[in-house]
């Protein structure tokens, strides 16, 4: 049942993704000559590799500059890399980089990964393989959410988009993971708009749902 919903709901991303590509792709090229598309390395379930596809937002040099820019991490375990006000992305907050971003526009081809099974609708997001194994050798528990195909979206997406800390979001993925259903991952779809457009969230666990006593350290 639930390759079937991802099936249906890859096929209707994809159209969507090419509806969007015709109106962005030529804004991203214009601000920033190169690839459309950028495409990355990721772990998914059983800690298969897959190429993981989004719209580019961030200029070709983003890789190189990152190393420099450790330093203004905003994630306090390190084992993730997010900055305020990126001087990677193509534009700026308020360029076209900053704007797919911010809608999560550049994950719209990744209904492709869906498509051809490399992920599901919902699930825990995919890792990098080098952080996979950084976060794995820090948090063991983090190899439970190598056990179910990695999503698009998820409960920790819903649920926890303000996370400051890669512990913080693997309990919201166990708490999917333990309480998995079809209704669950109807439930999660439907709210993702929502959470992506208004930027609401609910930061925590849904009342009845399981948490791992042992992470509640």
């Amino acid at each position: 049942a639930k390759r079937t919903m991802d099936i249906a709901g890859g096929i209707v991303g994809c159209i969507f993704t090419g509806i969007i590509f015709i109106f962005i792709a030529p804004v991203i090229y214009i601000s920033s000559p190169g690839p459309i598309f950028f495409s990355q390395v990721r772990v998914g379930k059983n800690g298969k590799r897959f190429k993981l596809y989004k719209f580019r937002s961030m200029y070709m040099d983003a890789e190189k500059r990152k190393k420099e820019l450790m330093a203004q991490n905003r994630v306090k375990d390190g084992m993730m890399f997010k900055l305020d006000h990126d001087p990677r992305i193509i534009g700026g907050d308020k360029g076209i980089g900053g704007f797919i971003r911010k809608y999560s526009i550049d994950e719209f081809p990744q209904f492709w990964n869906v498509l051809k099974g490399d992920m599901s609708l919902v699930g825990p997001r995919p890792e990098r393989p080098e952080l996979a194994k950084v976060i794995t050798k820090n948090i063991p528990e983090f190899e439970y959410r190598l056990k179910v195909k990695a999503g698009l979206t998820g409960y920790a997406q819903v649920h926890g988009r303000y996370c400051t800390t890669s512990y913080d979001k693997l309990k919201l993925d166990l708490t999917y993971i333990r309480n998995y259903s079809i209704w669950l991952d109807l439930k999660l779809i439907l709210m993702t708009p929502k959470v992506l457009l208004m930027k609401e969230s609910t930061d925590g666990f849904e009342e009845g749902l399981w948490e791992d006593p042992a992470l509640k350290e």
